[in-house]
């Protein structure tokens, strides 16, 4: 993957950055020797990595603002990071860019419950974020399987979803407000604490910008009354096929599931021996769970084993306890970590119609074959948000080049049949250069456009979301 070449005339500003960096910052949050710069070298796609010149790790708004103001005065980029969970390279910095993180800003602001929200400084992860709240019988919605380490300036960038984002939407469902910084220092609030903002929809132009257009700082968040119960079952099918086309049937029916959630045999495999979450031994699974009153629970359940069962499921099981939906669960959420112990894998995600999901399996199975590389499927089914695990070596000389590869055709595939390139990952430096596949010229100059608005000289977040020849053509007008 291609990445700008360092400009010598920004390195050569180093020392007077740094020097600046000190007057407006704690000595400690400003990280500039070699070796300790090395820590942020790379984010979850740890494929590529080139240290930043400066990281600095600012704890307000004002010090976010005084950051920029400096590198913009001094015409250095930035790279916004949230706790660098990134798959698709969203934080990878370049060689003289200022990694800006947001990890110590963490503080819960302000809480209503009566006008149910919460708004919390951005580098507060994402599961806190229900922990502040959850002792009052609320909690927050958007549920990502990094929900853990996660942040939620990371999830504005990127428009995260989650396992339950089928019913409660993604992230840009549940922000009502944002506090960001521009490029040049300048502090700005998008939306607030009320249920539509008149105007532009500014906030829906922030929520998945991935730290292109401004730094958010602050987050308004709606949150919502926990269910009175909620409970999963467990489908097994014989092929990936069958099962997609259960979920198809499930959302034509009309049910709509909180979740519903896609592991395939390398998936369920590697998970049971990881997770020992008790799991069949099938060719795929489902995880769909209903939530409500014990009688909309059963009623729910009804149809959709109901609907299962015309598929002749190799096992179909009911949670009847909350230990056993925990263990339901663990499975699905210990899937990326399982993958992990196995083998290097890159994780995709792209998304797809539903009606789409059984012809796509199985291209992605014929792909497979052709590429002599091992694929483990796990993905919100519900929505048509696929997350293909490739596996490869990458201590293997060209592995990695033909990880790439098939990783392109199975998101030109997701495009082709009506799908995304993302869904909730982002576009980063993964999939920048497969946009001509999903927009036209025309489009694409229009989002560059936009950024021009907001960050004229193309210092936030360089070599992310548009191919990198047209974007640092931009960027040297």
């Amino acid at each position: 993957m291609d990445m700008p070449t360092p400009n010598p005339a920004i390195l050569a500003k180093k020392p007077r950055l740094v020097e600046r960096l000190l007057n407006v910052l704690p000595n400690d949050a400003v990280i500039h020797l070699e070796a300790e710069t090395r820590a942020y070298e790379c984010d979850a796609l740890t494929a590529y990595r080139c240290p930043p010149m400066v990281a600095v790790l600012p704890s307000t708004t004002q010090e976010v603002s005084d950051i920029l103001r400096i590198c913009h005065e001094m015409g250095v980029p930035v790279v916004p990071r949230g706790s660098g969970t990134s798959l698709a390279g969203g934080a990878l910095p370049t060689a003289d860019c200022v990694i800006l993180g947001v990890a110590r800003m963490n503080a819960v602001l302000e809480t209503d419950y009566e006008n149910r929200f919460v708004r919390v400084q951005s580098g507060r992860t994402n599961l806190s974020v229900t922990g502040a709240v959850q002792e009052n019988d609320f909690f927050y919605a958007p549920d990502p399987s990094s929900q853990l380490a996660c942040a939620i300036a990371g999830n504005i960038a990127m428009n995260s979803g989650g396992a339950h984002c089928l019913k409660y939407g993604v992230t840009t469902n549940n922000l009502m407000g944002v506090t960001m910084v521009l490029m040049d220092g300048t502090v700005v609030e998008i939306g607030g604490a009320h249920l539509d903002a008149p105007g532009l929809d500014l906030l829906g132009v922030i929520c998945g910008s991935e730290g292109q257009l401004g730094v958010v700082t602050e987050a308004t968040l709606r949150i919502l009354r926990k269910p009175e119960g909620a409970r999963p079952v467990l489908m097994g099918f014989d092929s990936n096929e069958v099962a997609g086309e259960c979920v198809s049937d499930i959302i034509k029916a009309g049910v709509l599931p909180v979740a519903i959630e896609f592991m395939d045999r390398p998936c369920i495999r590697a998970t049971e021996a990881f997770a020992k979450a008790g799991y069949p031994d099938c060719e795929a699974l489902l995880i769909v769970e209903v939530e409500g009153s014990d009688a909309e629970i059963d009623e729910q359940l009804e149809k959709i084993v109901a609907i299962a069962r015309r598929h002749n499921p190799v096992e179909l099981r009911e949670s009847k306890s909350a230990d056993e939906s925990a263990r339901i669960w663990l499975g699905r959420k210990s899937a990326f970590g399982a993958m992990g112990q196995i083998n290097d894998y890159m994780c995709l995600d792209g998304t797809i119609p539903v009606s789409q999901l059984p012809y796509v399996l199985r291209r992605i199975g014929e792909m497979s074959r052709e590429y002599g590389l091992d694929v483990g499927n796990v993905f919100h089914a519900g929505d048509g948000n696929m997350h293909p695990l490739i596996l490869f070596d990458a201590n293997k000389p060209g592995d990695l080049e033909l990880c790439e590869a098939f990783g392109a055709d199975i998101l030109r595939l997701c495009v082709e049949v009506g799908g995304c390139l993302t869904g909730e990952h982002g576009v980063g430096i993964e999939k920048r250069d497969l946009m001509v596949n999903q927009f036209a010229p025309d489009d694409l100059d229009i989002q560059m456009a936009v950024k021009d608005v907001f960050d004229p000289q193309w210092l936030l977040n360089p070599a992310k979301v548009f191919p990198l020849a047209a974007s640092e053509a931009r960027r040297a007008a």
